[in-house]
């Protein structure tokens, strides 16, 4: 019974996954007191040359568009990661990576997207005061950036997370303890303050126990393993996600970290031919844009 649930649920979103999107490029949100005078803030740097299924120049812009609105500065990063590449970088984000292998057959294996010298660039770049946002969705994408994470204590399970409930999006809140109380969800002045939070299906991990959770999964939640996206049957391994996250971060030696393993919450995409609105600007999704901004002041204080 629980296994056809999870089954009906799966095709609901592998539909949603499966329709024609396109970045809604509309100004769906507002930001009263911009944290930087316009083009003043840091540089973030968003990865385009790992094969990327995120990129600010595709399904990303909603989300460089809510940073430049916040005073940031946005620019893609089309070299491979080197201690060179990195030097002018103010927070790199990474979303979506995936094996060259991988890019047109999301079966597995899924090897890293990157090398072992540029796992080592980044961790050493964190190390000396980088900041890095890491966001790796469902299989095959955690798999992915499984040893980039590793690097820095976090071990995404290459997955996909899916609540048990007949739910079109997934809310994360405090009072069910699923949205952690942190300096993050508080955020730093009145007004940013953060108390639900919606999801659009994703991966899952552990976390080092130095790091703070800030979406946690529960029973509701169960965690599994395809060979290939979206293909699931009565004998597909899965696990329980007690234990698991999906969006926490720590601090690395002089430098942050933050992990996601959820893409779409801090998109926003127009999907199928009725245009439904699926990330942040999904009406249900009204506090997310908050929650990244927050995330983005804590990766640069």
């Amino acid at each position: 019974m629980f296994q056809n649930t999870l089954l009906s649920l799966l095709l609901l979103s592998s539909t949603f996954l499966l329709a024609q999107q396109e970045p809604d490029t509309s100004r769906f949100f507002e930001i009263a007191n911009p944290h930087y005078l316009p083009g003043q803030g840091p540089a973030v740097m968003i990865d385009a040359s790992h094969h990327n299924f995120h990129t600010l120049d595709g399904r990303y812009r909603a989300f460089g568009n809510v940073l430049e609105a916040d005073g940031y500065r946005l620019f893609s990063l089309d070299t491979v990661f080197s201690a060179e590449s990195l030097k002018e970088v103010g927070i790199l984000v990474i979303s979506n990576p995936l094996h060259p292998s991988n890019e047109d057959a999301w079966a597995l294996p899924t090897p890293s997207a990157f090398t072992v010298e540029e796992i080592a660039a980044v961790r050493q770049w964190v190390a000396e005061g980088g900041s890095l946002f890491l966001i790796a969705d469902h299989m095959p994408f955690a798999g992915a950036a499984h040893d980039l994470a590793r690097a820095f204590g976090f071990e995404y399970l290459n997955c996909f997370a899916l609540d048990g409930r007949h739910r079109s999006v997934e809310y994360f809140t405090r009072q069910a303890g699923t949205l952690r109380s942190n300096e993050i969800t508080d955020g730093n002045a009145s007004g940013e303050d953060v108390d639900s939070i919606v999801t659009f299906t994703g991966s899952a991990f552990l976390i080092p126990p130095t790091a703070t959770p800030v979406i946690a999964l529960d029973e509701h939640y169960t965690l599994l393993l395809p060979q290939e996206a979206w293909e699931f049957n009565d004998d597909t391994p899965f696990v329980s996600a007690a234990g698991y996250y999906q969006l926490a971060c720590r601090t690395f030696g002089k430098g942050k970290v933050f992990v996601s393993g959820e893409a779409a919450m801090f998109s926003a995409q127009l999907a199928g031919p009725n245009r439904l609105p699926m990330g942040m600007n999904n009406p249900a999704a009204g506090q997310n844009v908050q929650l990244l901004l927050n995330m983005l002041h804590w990766l640069t204080n």
